[in-house]
């Protein structure tokens, strides 16, 4: 049987820590698909098709290393339905800190109600990336200035281009 789980998050945008988490899934599982959530709640810094963009540069890199079982797509809606959609049994979440683990297990334990038959594992942060999030990123975009590593590799250029056009 197949194993296949979806890294899902809004990615906005995909950080060097995301990128380590969505490795080390592929290492794990048959096929990963990262699943881009669209919240129509909340107004992102960038759009889903640029997130999307991103995602798949980021993808195009571990292509680069040899691994070939990642794909990526926008969803709308629940977690748990994106990986019914993609016939994933499995949600895949980084964990950086004590914070994310509260949010995480609650969120597992909805996942188990929702979606029978859907585990979660939770994946902890290496140490260089416990401190990389999307708002650190979007603020070294938004002022020019920082650590390049917290951008996903092959990604910092398209990323910064889409930021300027943007201001």
């Amino acid at each position: 049987m197949s194993k296949r789980a979806i890294v899902p998050g809004s990615f906005d945008p995909v950080t060097a820590g995301h990128f380590e988490v969505i490795r080390r899934a592929a290492a794990i599982f048959d096929g990963v698909t990262v699943a881009i959530l669209v919240n129509s709640e909340k107004t992102g810094t960038f759009s889903a098709e640029e997130r999307l963009a991103a995602v798949n540069a980021a993808i195009r890199e571990l292509e680069k290393e040899g691994i070939g079982n990642v794909d990526a797509r926008v969803f709308r809606g629940l977690t748990v339905d994106a990986a019914r959609e993609c016939g994933a049994g499995f949600i895949v979440k980084g964990l950086r800190n004590a914070t994310d683990f509260d949010c995480e297990f609650g969120m597992a334990e909805i996942t188990r109600r929702f979606g029978p038959g859907i585990e979660t594992v939770l994946l902890p942060s290496s140490p260089e990336y416990m401190h990389v999030s999307s708002t650190y990123v979007r603020e070294i975009l938004k002022y020019g200035k920082g650590d390049e590593r917290a951008f996903a590799p092959g990604t910092e250029k398209m990323l910064r281009n889409i930021y300027e056009i943007k201001k």
